[in-house]
Parts: C-alpha cells; structure tokens; sequence
C-alpha cells in the first residue's frame, strides 16, 4: 500500500480518474473544511487532507449512491492504503445503517464513519454544498427536507463528537479559520494549475 498521497499527488489522481472540475473544486472545499477540524481536534491531518480530496473520486462515473462503491475500487486500483479507502466508503451522508445498505442495493460492507478522520471527512462532506460552505443547521434542515430524519440525527451526533474534541462548534470553527487557508476557494495546488 502507498503511503498517504500529498495534495498534489491527490488531485493528480482526480483528473487521471476523469473528475470534473466542479467535483475538484467541491473536493477543495471539502478538505479546507475538514483540515480546519481536524487541526483542533488533533488527528491525523495527512489523512483527513487525502481522504477529503478523495471522497468523491466514484463520481468521476456516476453521480448516484455507487459513486461510493465505484471510488473505493478507483482508489484500490491506485493501491492507496484501506484507511483511505475507508473513508471514501463511509462518508454518504452522515453513514448509512446496515438496513439502508441492504435497501440500496450495496454490496454488503460498513458505510458509516467509525474514526474520528473519517467521522470529520463525512461531516465535512456535509457542511459544503457545492463549493459553498453551509452551516449545520442548514445541513440537518437539508437532510430532514428530504425526509433523512435519521441521518439528520447521525450528523448531529457526529457533530457532538467533533465539538467536544475541538471544544466549539463546527460553524465557530469555520468562522474563525483563517482567510489565509482558503476555505472558500479552491486547494492551492489545483488553483496554480488553471
């Protein structure tokens, strides 16, 4: 297995897998969100840093449920390591219940967050819509608009987690970032190459 990709290396491998630029930018914002988490919850930012660029590598195929099922053996393919994997296979939605699983059509597997990286990945997932950063509550009213009352409940719980690791929520969290981290725009890498 290689060791963890560095930004670069992980954009690379977005656009040899055929992702859009709209998915790269989303992947962008998504990983300015988690690192942000992830600086003050003290966990493995390399990880979460790869992991969130990667997430979403399966639409480079389809945009439906599978694009999780087609990522994960996108990221086998490029013999990346199972925490990476993991990730990209546990981040829909706020994770799925095994019923849920079985109800999609799924192979059968874990398709909830279960590390603290990739509990922050999923729920950073969760806080960008697009490009566009959203708050929490408009994320858990998304989710219920759609009649997703338990994943709601499970961002929320997820939530909670990160909160008491980081000591703040994730919308203080993101307020106070640094302008300099470029949480809005996207990752510095892929920018430089436009």
């Amino acid at each position: 297995m290689r060791a963890i990709p560095s930004e670069e290396e992980c954009l690379d491998m977005l656009e040899r897998a055929g992702c859009s630029e709209k998915i790269i930018e989303h992947c962008c914002v998504v990983m300015s969100v988690a690192v942000s988490l992830a600086r003050r919850a003290g966990v493995d930012l390399d990880l979460v840093r790869a992991g969130a660029l990667l997430h979403d590598i399966g639409r480079s195929r389809t945009h439906g449920i599978r694009h999780v099922t087609v990522g994960v053996d996108i990221l086998r393919s490029f013999g990346l390591s199972e925490s990476i994997i993991k990730i990209a296979q546990r981040h829909i939605g706020a994770g799925l219940a095994p019923g849920d699983v079985e109800d999609l059509g799924l192979p059968p597997g874990i398709y909830h967050p279960e590390t603290i990286e990739e509990k922050i990945v999923c729920h950073s997932d969760n806080l960008v819509d697009g490009s566009s950063i959203i708050g929490i509550e408009d994320a858990i009213e998304d989710f219920e608009a759609k009649g997703l009352y338990s994943a709601a409940q499970r961002m929320m719980e997820i939530e909670g987690e990160i909160s008491l690791l980081t000591g703040e929520g994730s919308d203080q969290l993101l307020r106070e970032a640094d302008p300099a981290s470029r949480i809005r725009g996207p990752c510095s890498a892929y920018a430089r190459r436009r």
